[in-house]
């Protein structure tokens, strides 16, 4: 199954907003990911989980397109590449997950730049083409992401695309290592504009 799962390319949507193009991840995407990642590792690494050792490895990308053609299959989640609008130049992903049906409606935002490419607008167009993906294609009533207190350029991000701050929540998710409050933001439809 897994050899199936890394010759099939996941289907899944094309999404543009000004300088970036948002599209699932492809096994022909492997080279470039895990060189932005590399190059990228010191400057992401303070904002994420604990990178395991074998992460840039070509057989932990499979194991990651596997889940990512599994969570998009069932709606549960959606990981897509950040691209300029070329679709030629990898920028950083940005995944929508913990998608909440029946009276929530909701689901989860994460995303990140290289290094390379940041404080340039492509997180805060990547952010605001995936929100349209969200309210438009699936229909959700709400968008939430979190960032460390001291991640400046990702609350402008998220302040930028329309979110609004909702408080603090102690020892929220375990970032680099340990367990680290997070700054709690959200979106509502009827915020950035309906469909």
């Amino acid at each position: 199954m897994a050899l199936l799962d890394w010759m099939t390319e996941p289907a899944g949507p094309t999404v543009r907003h000004g300088s970036v193009m948002l599209r699932p991840p492809r096994a022909a995407d492997y080279g470039d990911w895990a060189d932005l990642r590399e190059t990228s590792r010191d400057y992401l690494q303070p904002w994420e989980p604990t990178w395991p050792a074998d992460d840039l490895s070509r057989a932990a990308y499979r194991r990651r397109l596997a889940v990512y053609a599994r969570e998009m299959e069932v709606g549960g989640a959606w990981p897509l590449f950040v691209f300029d609008t070329t679709g030629e130049r990898l920028l950083g992903a940005i995944t929508l997950s913990n998608i909440r049906r029946g009276v929530a409606e909701t689901g989860t935002l994460g995303y990140w730049i290289g290094r390379p490419y940041a404080g340039q607008g492509h997180a805060t167009d990547a952010v605001k083409a995936m929100l349209t993906f969200a309210f438009e294609t699936l229909k959700l009533h709400r968008v939430e992401a979190a960032c460390v207190p001291t991640n400046a350029a990702s609350r402008r991000v998220l302040e930028k695309a329309g979110f609004r701050c909702e408080g603090e929540a102690r020892a929220y998710l375990k970032i680099n290592g340990g367990w680290a409050d997070h700054v709690l933001f959200g979106v509502v439809v009827d915020e950035v504009g309906r469909p």
